[in-house]
């Protein structure tokens, strides 16, 4: 006897448990994540950065492990992804504006410092692009 539905039947419930596996390990790589992210925390001080912020960053260049670099710059994006969390720093650089994208965990950043907050009402401060007033005092 013919069947024609039968095929479908098992390809519908083969799909579902697939996504039920893929869900299940979505679940735990988000475990995994949050725990990085502590691991990090815990080894050194990371502050609450926010677009507005004005901070000083203190970067092992990578070329030269021994050197370390001094930024500063005022934070115009940040990205949130756990472990790759990612803040978009805008600073002046001879008169010309430079963008630098930094991931906020890596172990490259050395260490972060908070020196101004500006009340700012965006997420992306991408029209700074155009005026970089607020860092000069």
């Amino acid at each position: 006897m013919f069947q024609p539905f039968a095929s479908r039947c098992i390809t519908t419930m083969g799909n579902s448990v697939a996504s039920a596996s893929q869900d299940s390990s979505a679940a735990v790589s988000d475990i995994l994540d949050k725990e990085a992210v502590e691991d990090v925390k815990g080894q050194r001080e990371i502050p609450d950065i926010r677009p507005g912020y004005i901070v000083q960053l203190k970067v092992e260049v990578p070329e030269n492990k021994r050197r370390v670099s001094i930024l500063k710059g005022i934070v115009i994006a940040r990205r949130n992804a756990g472990l790759n969390t990612t803040f978009r720093l805008r600073r002046l650089v001879a008169g010309v504006g430079v963008e630098n994208l930094f991931l906020l965990y890596s172990p490259n950043i050395k260490e972060i410092k908070v020196l101004d907050k500006k009340n700012v009402r965006r997420a992306k401060l991408y029209y700074l692009r155009d005026r970089m007033n607020p860092l000069k005092k």
